[in-house]
């Protein structure tokens, strides 16, 4: 019996590698994609002029994100190995859609210059997270946590949206 809980313990925390690597592979693409619309854009004159006074340093941003997409892939890897099914169909249609939210909102706001509707755009991007944090949590507790930092930089994003498109 005592070997057989071992043999369960060792089994369940095997790496599904492909899993994990595309998982990294799909989140990493769509930060990257993001990018294209973002990095450019920074240093305009317009992007300046609407700056809101608290917004972080330049550098504090690619660090943030790349924290936060790592979480991401994560969280879509824990859901993905321990769901199935319909909810397996759940975690991918939820995490596609929050992904393409997540570009573009980058097109949106600097590349479109559009700050108010991104704003909009923001909120359904918000909401797409909550669907993620309580759908993954169906699968698996911890893909849930980690996506709870995203909401919150998304909140603090939400608040600089709104600031440089209304403030």
């Amino acid at each position: 019996m005592k070997k057989q809980k071992k043999a369960n313990a060792k089994t369940s925390m095997k790496i599904n590698w492909k899993v994990l690597i595309a998982s990294l592979a799909i989140v990493y693409l769509v930060a990257f994609i993001g990018s294209l619309f973002t990095s450019g854009n920074i240093n305009t004159s317009w992007y300046q002029e609407i700056k809101p006074s608290i917004i972080p340093l330049n550098f504090i941003f690619p660090v943030v994100w790349n924290i936060l997409f790592f979480l991401i892939a994560l969280s879509l890897y824990f859901a993905y190995i321990n769901s199935k099914g319909e909810l397996r169909k759940k975690v991918i249609v939820i995490f596609s859609i929050n992904l393409i939210l997540n570009i573009l909102w980058s097109v949106l706001f600097f590349s479109l210059k559009q700050p108010a509707i991104a704003f909009i755009e923001l909120l359904v991007l918000w909401l797409s997270i909550i669907a993620m944090i309580f759908i993954t949590k169906k699968a698996d507790k911890k893909a849930s946590l980690l996506l709870v930092p995203y909401l919150l930089w998304i909140s603090f994003a939400g608040v600089l949206n709104w600031l440089a498109a209304f403030g």
